[in-house]
């Protein structure tokens, strides 16, 4: 029986503004795709973002140009070759996941060989703000066991010192999103190490950070911006310590498991994160999430509301989906 292919572009409010390097968000726009077979229905969910050239018109149109073959009964391994990474495949990858599980009982960890997902412990995001707004925040969260701190503006070094005397018990992950530069780029890499930083993710532009090959890295450097699928890994592995897996970058679940294979086998720490989203696009990346040496799917406590049902958090815990969300 042929399938049927259905999209639908959601907006989702945020619970309070958010802040980056490169701009502010008040509202998540979303690209669900829904996959039906006539027995069951899969489910995916994505985010274009407007740093990699996507807007939700242009992920609409990429997947209408797979309708055909994914009507006819293209599977995951034949999408990786008819779309490009990025967030419409991702929908996409995703509901025939959620689709094959649903079809055949077996859950989507399973179908990965991979050891059924369990809770895992997840970063808290704090916007980028004023050194007093981001402490307060910080004293807001303190009790959360890791916070990521949005950076890449004038007054980082005051910004870090401020968290951290906020929240001294708490690891800290700092993400400047390509914010900072060479000029400034050793202080600031000195102020995340006084301040005991975890990890720092994409300090400079991506295509601009060869600069990092000639430095030290008092502090773990994170590609984020930088790093999309595995084929980039190789030209990274001097440059960072860590790449950040995002579904909506490698365009699904099955590159983002090939990616973290290689990864691994390169000696890269790993990294899961997540664009702000509701639960459906989070769901597939806990599978990911249990071997990960950091873990960032906040998404959904940053909406007003959530997709429903949704994940379980327990604070910073985030328990994996129910069949009824995804795989």
């Amino acid at each position: 029986m042929p399938r049927s292919l259905e999209v639908a572009v959601e907006n989702w409010p945020l619970a309070s503004p958010f802040a980056i390097s490169r701009g502010t968000k008040t509202s998540a726009t979303v690209v669900v795709v829904t996959i039906r077979d006539g027995i069951a229905c899969g489910r995916g969910e994505s985010l274009p973002y407007g740093r990699y050239d996507e807007t939700p018109e242009t992920a609409l149109a990429a997947i209408e140009t797979a309708r055909e073959p994914l009507t006819q009964g293209a599977d995951r391994k034949q999408l990786q070759s008819l779309m490009p990474p990025g967030a419409a495949r991702n929908a996409i990858d995703c509901a025939l996941w959620d689709l094959e599980a649903k079809l055949t009982g077996k859950s989507a960890a399973q179908m990965a060989g991979i050891t059924e997902p369990g809770p895992v412990e997840t970063a808290f995001t704090l916007s980028l703000d004023t050194a007093e707004a981001m402490a307060a925040a910080a004293r807001a969260a303190r009790d959360r066991p890791v916070l990521k701190v949005k950076l890449g503006k004038d007054g980082d070094r005051d910004r870090i010192a401020a968290i951290r005397a906020a929240a001294p018990a708490a690891r800290l992950i700092v993400d400047a999103n390509e914010g900072w530069s060479a000029a400034n780029l050793a202080d600031n890499l000195e102020a995340c190490r006084s301040a005991d930083v975890a990890l720092i993710e994409q300090p400079l532009a991506a295509g601009d950070d060869a600069i990092l090959i000639t430095m030290s890295h008092p502090v773990d450097l994170c590609a984020d911006e930088s790093f999309h699928v595995a084929t980039d890994l190789a030209a990274l592995r001097q440059r960072y310590d860590a790449v950040n897996i995002k579904l909506d970058k490698t365009g699904g679940l099955t590159e983002a498991l090939h990616s973290a294979g290689r990864a691994r086998a390169l000696g890269f720490k790993v990294m899961v994160g997540c664009m702000v989203a509701t639960s459906l696009a989070m769901a597939p990346a806990m599978l990911l999430a249990q071997s990960a040496d950091f873990v960032d799917l906040d998404g959904p406590l940053l909406l007003a509301r959530d997709r429903q049902p949704g994940l379980v958090y327990d604070n910073s815990l985030v328990h994996p989906p129910t069949a009824a969300l995804w795989g």
